[in-house]
């Protein structure tokens, strides 16, 4: 299984939603980063997505983007192929 890195908040719902969705489809680890408590680490997030919300997700080296697409992806039935590395 590929690695998932997720940068987060603690009180985001939307991040709370795809860490459900992560585990549901078989994740048991997650590389949490939350730029809520650690300073510095939304201007990096940013920096590499383009983008300023949470969750940005990663999956291995796969910018996936927020809960909308990671969801989106999962009903196309590309999550679960990511996940396991195809």
């Amino acid at each position: 299984m590929q690695t998932v890195k997720i940068y987060a908040t603690g009180s985001c719902p939307y991040c709370i939603q795809a860490k459900q969705l992560l585990k549901q489809r078989g994740v048991t680890e997650l590389d949490e980063i939350r730029v809520d408590l650690v300073p510095g680490e939304r201007q990096k997030m940013m920096e590499i997505t383009g983008r300023r919300s949470v969750p940005q997700i990663f999956i291995g080296n796969t910018h996936v983007g927020g809960c909308d697409d990671l969801v989106a992806l999962d009903e196309r039935g590309g999550l679960l192929p990511l996940l396991a590395g195809a």
